[in-house]
């Protein structure tokens, strides 16, 4: 059941509110299965450890009504790295599959792969880098194509182009713990909301460091869209905005205008963002994110639907409010921001490296 504070007000039935669990849950993936015998919905975050035991696995039959579970993955030998960040799951091959990254602090991420027979755990490390060319790698999501083909997108640093920093890449996943090695570019910063930290010094030099980051990829209505996060997770400027695409390897566009997805509500909900994409109980698509609350005491997890227009997609969201999670569901027009149109789009720099 949710852990509410004493002091929050009860949430009617059939309601929820944000945030839908009360513990710190940074970087939520959640993901719904379809086996009888196990929870409806499985989520993961960073977070605490348990134990040799890191990521917090979390279990719902809603979305809204939460259970500890334990940890997740077993930690690797102290010098590969003491911080675990985002972790995601993919079922295949009869097994499931997480992907996460490993460092010393916010230095040396990068990305690996490790293996359970159950989605609530243990896992265990299938041994070796999977990005062992980058400075950096972060946030991986593996993406299954409707064809069967495999991908993982990515953040990475990079040190090229106009706007520095922290930007979208994606590769082919050959198996399930080997990446072709063919990183493409998604997307590179393009806006001053995407600013991590000016004249920051990284990686030998001092930059205006840009930052996207937590992709998230969904097939709807013929296109491709990967949502992402934008700025620094520990100020208000952060939020989620998106690109589409044709293919998952690009070209990736996105809005000339608009195009952002969440935002910070001054004195409610601040920094929103790192979301996956699940289908809720309703079927409809729900996305589920982290969110300061305004005091910035921790990231929680946090729910609203997203609707898929021509558009472009829009949250219903950041709520804070008791609200139902099928709101909305038989409304004829879902367009929230009529300056957008499939045809307004700015290419992103696409190339193999």
């Amino acid at each position: 059941m949710n852990e509410a504070p004493p002091d929050r007000p009860e949430v009617p039935a059939g309601h929820y509110r944000n945030p839908v669990h009360a513990d710190y849950f940074a970087d939520p993936f959640v993901l719904r299965t379809s086996d009888p015998d196990l929870p409806r919905y499985v989520a993961y975050g960073t977070g605490r450890r348990h134990g040799e035991l890191v990521f917090d696995v979390l279990t719902s039959p809603d979305l809204h009504s939460w259970t500890l579970a334990g940890g997740a993955l077993r930690t690797l030998a102290p010098e590969a790295g003491t911080d675990y960040w985002a972790p995601e799951v993919a079922e295949a091959d009869g097994r499931w599959w997480m992907y996460y990254s490993v460092g010393m602090g916010d230095v040396g991420h990068s990305m690996r792969v490790a293996v359970g027979d159950n989605p609530l755990g243990p896992f265990h490390d299938c041994g070796g880098d999977l990005t062992p060319d980058e400075r950096f790698a972060i946030d991986g999501h593996p993406f299954r194509d409707r064809d069967g083909t495999w991908y993982l997108f990515y953040a990475r640093d990079v040190l090229e182009g106009q706007r520095v920093g922290t930007m979208l890449a994606v590769d082919v996943l050959e198996t399930m713990t080997r990446l072709q090695g063919r990183p493409r570019t998604v997307l590179e910063p393009s806006a001053d909301w995407q600013v991590f930290q000016r004249q920051r010094t990284i990686h030998g030099g001092v930059y205006d460091w840009h930052t996207l980051e937590g992709p998230a990829v969904v097939h709807r209505h013929g296109r491709y869209y990967c949502l992402y996060s934008g700025g620094s997770w520990e100020g208000a400027g952060y939020g989620m905005g998106y690109a589409v695409a044709d293919h998952p390897l690009g070209p990736w566009q996105e809005p000339l205008t608009g195009g952002r997805l969440l935002a910070t509500v001054p004195g409610k909900v601040l920094g929103p963002g790192h979301a996956s994409v699940v289908r809720g109980p309703a079927d409809q698509d729900v996305l589920v994110y982290h969110a300061w609350d305004a005091e910035r005491t921790a990231r929680r997890m946090c729910i609203d639907p997203i609707r898929w227009n021509p558009a472009g997609p829009s949250v219903d969201g950041p709520t804070w409010q008791a609200v139902r999670l099928d709101r909305g569901l038989d409304s004829r027009s879902e367009a929230r921001d009529e300056n957008v149109t499939v045809e307004t789009y700015r290419t992103g720099k696409q190339e193999y490296n």
